[in-house]
């Protein structure tokens, strides 16, 4: 028994030992690549997405972080707040386009052209950068307009606004080439041009740094490359037995995802809208307030986040407000115009016109002929209420049926509507039987003998 407790012993302190001796994760190597995938617009949840990898990689100290796009763009705000983070990371940040047949369009390159090393895949492309406006013209296109030599104006923006945009993307995107020594001019093409590029050409034009079928080949490219990481120091990096895993999106960022997609969040409004409605033509209801509360409190965060435009939201609450109008004051005209506000306001909503993140024509239509069928019952309701007999006061009564409960003379108590009742009358009346109500004077019914019913044959 002492002997296999001696051996026990001994095993445990050789485990310990091996323990100590070996390292325990990839983080105590320092050999640890971490993968942040953007599949998708780019957006606030994105933006979240990626600032809560980077912290997370920095405090587990990663050798890089692999950012993995797959995006046809998004909006202007949320890609500088993702190249903001880039920039400032001190663990070097892996562009990398991947899989064969994705692509990292419009703000896509902005962001591929700050990480430290660009890589693609086989069968990817980049490029398209130019500015999206809504309402407008892609900035920098051809216009049509020949000059004095015939020849097109290919370079010239057609108003002052669409200048100012498209030279500001091309000086922004100039200084991160110059950051990270890419091809600045084929950049500003992007940019001018909606240039585009393969994962071959953009290589051959120096767009990027390297190609790589899959991850696995693109850590043993950059294995041993020198890369400056914010503050001006430089990094050897050492990535060919690195550890790969995969960050997730964290609770904040899913359910940005979701509020900030500008259907949701246009449908959010509405149903706290619609709620706050029903609460205040049904007090007490509570269930439509405390959900239009939430609902309209949440879309309202949603739409802080997003690019809108605040005229077409005014819009829209003027067209909800007529339409209510004309649900309780009908002249056709307001319930029109009502519509018609409604409808521009939510065209008018959304700023932008970046790949995801138009609304819906389905969710506009839906919503609009929800909130106007609505309309059209609140409507209905009133009509047949003011078409209805009186139910109410001594109008309520008259006609109803009422049983004798004791008679003396000329007045007794008759039973009617579920109560006692004071009652008067010309005739006399014997107890139980069924008489009916004429009039309502000071609380005291005046009754009459119900009149013969008429059968099949006449009067019985």
């Amino acid at each position: 028994m002492q002997t296999m407790k001696a051996a026990l012993v001994a095993a445990i302190t050789v485990v310990a030992l091996t323990c100590c001796l070996l390292p325990s994760s990839a983080e105590e190597s320092g050999r640890l690549a971490l993968i942040v995938s953007i599949d998708g617009a780019i957006g606030p949840a994105s933006a979240s997405y990626v600032r809560e990898a980077l912290a997370k990689a920095s405090e587990r100290r990663a050798e890089v972080v692999l950012l993995r796009m797959n995006t046809p763009g998004g909006l202007n705000s949320s890609m500088r707040e993702i190249i903001a983070d880039v920039l400032a990371s001190p663990i070097p940040v892996i562009g990398y386009v991947a899989p064969s047949g994705a692509h990292a369009a419009s703000a896509g390159t902005y962001i591929l052209y700050a990480t430290h090393i660009a890589a693609m895949a086989p069968g990817t492309n980049i490029g398209a950068a130019t500015p999206v406006q809504i309402g407008g013209p892609l900035p920098g296109l051809p216009s049509g307009t020949p000059d004095k030599d015939g020849k097109d104006k290919k370079d010239e923006p057609k108003d002052a606004m669409t200048a100012k945009a498209t030279n500001d993307a091309v000086a922004f995107i100039r200084s991160l080439a110059e950051l990270r020594s890419r091809n600045a001019d084929w950049a500003e093409k992007a940019v001018r041009e909606a240039a585009t590029l393969s994962a071959n050409g953009a290589l051959e034009a120096h767009a990027i740094d390297l190609v790589a079928r899959d991850q696995a080949e693109l850590l043993r490219q950059l294995d041993g490359r020198v890369v400056e990481v914010a503050g001006g120091k430089t990094q050897r990096l050492a990535t060919k037995d690195a550890v790969v895993e995969a960050i997730e999106p964290g609770r904040i960022s899913r359910f940005l995802a979701v509020i900030t997609d500008p259907n949701v969040a246009f449908i959010l409004l509405m149903v706290g809208i619609y709620g706050l409605i029903f609460e205040f033509m049904s007090p007490g209801a509570v269930a439509p307030g405390v959900v239009g509360a939430i609902c309209l409190l949440i879309g309202l965060y949603a739409l802080n986040l997003l690019p809108i435009n605040y005229a077409g939201l005014a819009l829209m609450l003027v067209g909800l407000v007529l339409l209510t109008v004309e649900a309780f004051n009908p002249t056709v005209v307001i319930g029109l115009g009502g519509i018609i506000a409604f409808v521009l306001g939510a065209l008018m909503l959304f700023r932008v016109e970046a790949p995801g993140y138009q609304l819906s024509w389905w969710v506009i239509g839906i919503t609009t002929a929800v909130f106007v069928g609505c309309a059209l019952v609140v409507l209905g309701s009133l009509r047949r209420a003011a078409k209805a007999p009186e139910r109410v006061g001594a109008q309520a009564m008259r006609g109803l049926s009422a049983e004798i409960l004791d008679w003396n003379g000329n007045e007794g108590h008759v039973f009617a509507h579920g109560e006692r009742w004071q009652a008067r009358g010309a005739d006399a009346f014997e107890p139980g039987e069924t008489v009916e109500v004429t009039s309502v004077v000071d609380l005291t019914l005046l009754i009459r003998r119900a009149p013969a019913r008429t059968g099949e044959g006449g009067t019985s």
